[in-house]
């Protein structure tokens, strides 16, 4: 089948954590304009697919394990295990947001989509060039675009409950999220303590948040004057909190992109990443970045221990760049 037929399935392969899927909303709702009426299945994670789901950027999920190699067979053992997101109709186009490497392109392959959208590579030569140094959304965009998708940063917002501005500012809560899925992107916990003691001596209302596996962090964190939010918040229960805080103040992950997506004002600690390649994609004015890199640092976003660039953020420059953006 040639991209400019027509297609009752449209299958976009994205099996990775939260950030990722906000960060490829924008492609997704590309894919959407390009086949109206097709039927947009996305692979990936449960939670998150299903979260994407509920908001109507998706009409389905394939439930696939995310953050770990994708097997060949794993998208072929997906649908075997959950014959109700393909409805047994198999796949007119796949789309790989996954990645660019020879294991996500294999996974997509094994379900013997009618045509194929992908950046090139040995699997489809004729695809777009992967570019290393593009920021995250403009990249799978770009890869949508070349499909006859479009779509763009602007697509990122999420619909969320809406809060009156003036509302927000004077009655909403700071949302603290002091952890990160590796030591690399995880700030001190001790300097975390520091700005919660900070924001709720100058009267703010401070909620920790976390998954499960964070709940001793969280804690310790909230210990210093915040509520501990920790494992008890759904992804869409997140999305609701971020959507009606004041701030959200963070390291580099997926909460963030939920800040992004819902606009909620947000102070952002990077270390081994640079924000150009994964920083907020729209309202530049809504967000402060604090990254004291040198030029050209690339670190490690996998390492077990903090970046040494993370590790340059000092907790003044945390609260006064909260405090900005509270004015």
């Amino acid at each position: 089948m040639a991209l400019t037929g027509q297609a009752r399935t449209v299958l976009a392969l994205r099996a990775l954590g939260l950030g990722d899927a906000l960060t490829g909303v924008p492609a997704l709702r590309g894919l959407r304009r390009r086949w109206p009426a097709a039927r947009l299945v996305l692979a990936a994670p449960a939670g998150v697919g299903g979260l994407l789901r509920d908001l109507g950027v998706v009409d389905a999920v394939l439930p696939v394990t995310g953050l770990a190699p994708l097997a060949p067979d794993a998208l072929v053992r997906a649908d075997r295990a959950h014959p109700e997101a393909l409805g047994g109709r198999g796949v007119d186009v796949g789309v790989n947001l996954h990645g660019n490497g020879p294991q996500s392109a294999r996974a997509l392959a094994a379900l013997a989509p009618a045509a194929t959208v992908a950046f090139a590579g040995p699997a489809h030569p004729s695809g777009p060039a992967w570019s290393p140094d593009e920021h995250e959304v403009l990249r799978w965009c770009r890869l949508v675009r070349s499909a006859g998708g479009r779509c763009g940063p602007e697509d990122l917002l999420l619909d969320a409950p809406r809060h009156d501005a003036a509302s927000a500012r004077r009655g909403g809560p700071v949302v603290v999220h002091p952890g990160a899925a590796s030591g690399s992107r995880r700030w001190p916990a001790q300097r975390w303590e520091r700005v919660v003691t900070a924001l709720a001596a100058r009267g703010h209302r401070v909620l920790v948040s976390g998954g499960p596996a964070e709940g001793a962090l969280c804690a310790q964190v909230a210990a210093a004057g915040g509520e501990d939010l920790a494992g008890a918040l759904s992804l869409r229960e997140l999305l609701d909190v971020v959507a009606s805080a004041r701030l959200l103040v963070c390291g580099d992950t997926g909460v963030a992109h939920v800040a992004t997506a819902v606009r909620t004002p947000s102070v952002l600690l990077f270390g081994p990443v640079c924000p150009a390649l994964w920083g907020p994609a729209v309202d530049a004015d809504r967000h402060v970045v604090l990254w004291p890199a040198p030029p050209g640092h690339r670190g490690d976003p996998h390492a077990a221990a903090v970046d040494p660039v993370l590790a340059r953020t000092r907790v003044e420059d945390v609260v006064a760049a909260a405090e900005r953006l509270l004015v």
